[in-house]
């Protein structure tokens, strides 16, 4: 009947020491970096209704969410993502506020992953939403912003990896594939399944347009993947992009975050959600995603707004096990203080006098002195105070 009282859930863990302290240093620095630049923070519930997150278009699919009913029979869903939410709280209680919205957030998301697929169904993320602005400048902000962030976690082998979803868009456009082929496509490119792309596109008409998707996977580098394209289709929306993305990447250059930027147009989002640029974000020692974002200007019109938007989101626990390789953690007492009986407050005293000179100490709750030493040998603190008419000093 107990069996599973002393194990944790599929998909997820315990947090201990040196992981508590790594990702609250993460969590931390992101937010000295977002904070100064205007973004306020928003906590939505753990808990929403089912059906924030399932509009048609941008929908996650029902079979990936935690799900559970209220006191009144209604669907409800453990949160998978943490943009729908915002998105839902900025229709609503912020309709009235100034645009842009600009907030950010720093909250556990909840998504079912087969059981061995190695990711985690709980992932603490931190993120930001700029909401009801589009254009340009937005885009350099929020790309300026991953990169601040990735960097003030001290990551220096990391890269972003920045596409735009319109070259996709237009592609499939010329080939007019309905909504089902579409779909399957973006799949196969997103997984960079050549031998099924290949045979899929193999079938087309017009094979300028299915060489140009075929190849899509490939094209990831510098700025010689744009040249590439425009050789391999003229479409004036792709041109359009083109000249788009050239000018972020100087912009972005002239930030002096070029060595850390490349181009990936095989990244083509989920469904319908992302209308613009697309990033993700990777460092070294994790082999998946640490930060994903990108443009999402139809969004919010699922929930009574038609506003445009950008943001992005990192996993947290990812970042902070590559942080907490580079560590030293301080995790012990510099001092034990044991009071003798009627010495209590003394040794409370003594404690914050030692904390206010910048030593960690922590209070003996020992009955005796023997077991005091005992307690501070087995533990590994070095000093013992010893605390009566007079202080002692032992060092154990």
């Amino acid at each position: 009947m107990n069996q599973n009282r002393l194990i944790t859930p599929e998909g997820t863990r315990d947090l201990l020491f040196e992981d508590c302290i790594s990702r609250h240093l993460v969590e931390s620095k992101i937010k000295d970096v977002l904070v100064p630049r205007g973004f306020s923070e928003v906590i939505t519930p753990a808990l929403e209704f089912y059906d924030v997150f399932s509009p048609e278009n941008h929908g996650i699919p029902q079979e990936n969410m935690y799900k559970l009913v209220d006191m009144k029979g209604r669907l409800m869903a453990v949160k998978p993502d943490l943009t729908m939410p915002i998105a839902r709280l900025a229709c609503t209680r912020l309709r009235d506020h100034p645009l842009p919205l600009r907030l950010y957030y720093n909250q556990n998301a909840y998504r079912i992953n087969p059981a061995d697929s190695g990711h985690s169904d709980e992932v603490d993320q931190i993120g930001i939403e700029v909401i009801g602005v589009g254009g340009r400048r937005a885009d350099l902000e929020a790309l300026d912003l991953a990169i601040r962030s990735m960097e003030s976690c001290g990551l220096n082998n990391y890269r972003i990896e920045i596409g735009h979803i319109g070259v996709f868009n237009a592609l499939t456009a010329r080939l007019k594939l309905d909504a089902r082929h579409k779909e399957q496509l973006r799949e196969l490119i997103m997984t960079k399944n050549y031998p099924a792309l290949n045979d899929q596109m193999d079938r087309m008409k017009d094979m300028q347009t299915a060489a140009a998707l075929k190849r899509l996977p490939a094209l990831f580098g510098g700025e010689e993947v744009l040249d590439e394209l425009k050789t391999l289709v003229d479409d004036e929306e792709i041109n359009r992009v083109v000249d788009y993305l050239r000018s972020l990447l100087a912009d972005l250059k002239e930030l002096g975050a070029d060595r850390h930027i490349s181009l990936d147009l095989g990244i083509v989002g989920r469904n319908e959600y992302y209308t613009g640029i697309v990033f993700q974000g990777y460092t070294e020692g994790i082999g998946d995603t640490v930060l994903t974002g990108g443009r999402y200007d139809t969004l919010l019109s699922d929930y009574g707004m038609d506003l445009p938007a950008i943001g992005f989101g990192i996993d947290v626990d990812a970042v902070a096990r590559v942080v907490r390789r580079e560590m030293s953690f301080q995790m012990l007492p510099d001092v034990l203080v044991f009071p003798y009986p009627g010495f209590e407050v003394k040794a409370m005293k003594e404690i914050q006098k030692l904390i206010s000179m910048g030593f960690q100490a922590e209070f003996c709750i020992c009955e005796t002195s023997d077991e005091a030493k005992t307690y501070a040998a087995g533990k590994g603190i070095p000093t013992l105070y010893f605390v009566g008419e007079d202080i002692v000093e032992v060092r154990v």
